[in-house]
C-alpha cells in the first residue's frame, strides 16, 4: 500500500511540474524570444498601408480583380476561395473531370486577360491553386506575362511595371530551396501607392 501512494504522489508531481514546464514556462520563453529576435514574422508578418491601417499579411494571397492589378493563384480556400480559416486545397486528383474543366477554364480566361494567342504557354501556378489555397506568391514567369496588362490599365511604361516585380520578387528560401517568388499583395499595395515603405 505504501508503494502505491508513493507512486501516486511521484505521479501527480510531475504532471504538475511537467504541466507547468510544458504548457506555461516553454511557450512564454518561446513568445518572449520571438517577440525580441522575430517581432515582425512572429506577429504574423503583418503589412501596413500608408494610413497605418493593417492590410494583410506577407504569407497569405488575397485575391485581386481587374485589369490594373496583378491576379494571384487562383485559391480553393473555403466557399469561395482566400479564407484563411478554410485553409486546404481542393482535394480533386489529376483525372478529375472537375479540375480538368476548371483548369481549361482558367486557361483560356487567363489567355483572354493577358492578349495571349490561343496555343500560348500559360503557367501552371496562374490556373491551379496552391496546397494551402493562400500561397501569396505567384512565379517571376506569371508576373512577367502580366506586366503588359498591368501596365496599360494604368497607363504606365513596361520598364516601370517590370523594376517594381523585380524589388517584390523572393529570392529561393536559403539560396537553393524552391523557385523564386512575386509577393502579390506587397506589389500590388505598391502599384496604388498604399504600401508603407
Amino acid at each position: 500500500m505504501n508503494t502505491i501512494v508513493k507512486e501516486t504522489f511521484t505521479a501527480i508531481v510531475s504532471t504538475l511540474l511537467f504541466a507547468v514546464v510544458l504548457c506555461g514556462l516553454y511557450p512564454l520563453i518561446i513568445w518572449g524570444a520571438g517577440q525580441l529576435f522575430f517581432p515582425h514574422q512572429a506577429n504574423g508578418s503583418l503589412i501596413e498601408a500608408r494610413d497605418r491601417k493593417i492590410v494583410g499579411s506577407e504569407l497569405l494571397g488575397q485575391n485581386f480583380t481587374g485589369a490594373k492589378y496583378f491576379h494571384p493563384r487562383p485559391s480553393a480556400a473555403g466557399t469561395n476561395g482566400y479564407d484563411g480559416a478554410g485553409s486546404s486545397g481542393s482535394n480533386l486528383g489529376p483525372t478529375s473531370k472537375k479540375l480538368i474543366d476548371s483548369v481549361k477554364q482558367r486557361v483560356a480566361d487567363y489567355r483572354a486577360e493577358n492578349s495571349l494567342g490561343a496555343d500560348a504557354l500559360v503557367p501552371g501556378d496562374a490556373v491551379t491553386a496552391s496546397g494551402s489555397g493562400l500561397d501569396p506568391h505567384i512565379s517571376v514567369k506569371n508576373a512577367a506575362i502580366q506586366v503588359p496588362r498591368v501596365a496599360k490599365a494604368r497607363n504606365l511604361d513596361q520598364a516601370s511595371v517590370r523594376a517594381l516585380v523585380e524589388r517584390f520578387t523572393d529570392g529561393r528560401q536559403f539560396g537553393v530551396l524552391g523557385e523564386a517568388g512575386v509577393n502579390v499583395l506587397r506589389l500590388n499595395l505598391a502599384l496604388d501607392g498604399a504600401l508603407q515603405q
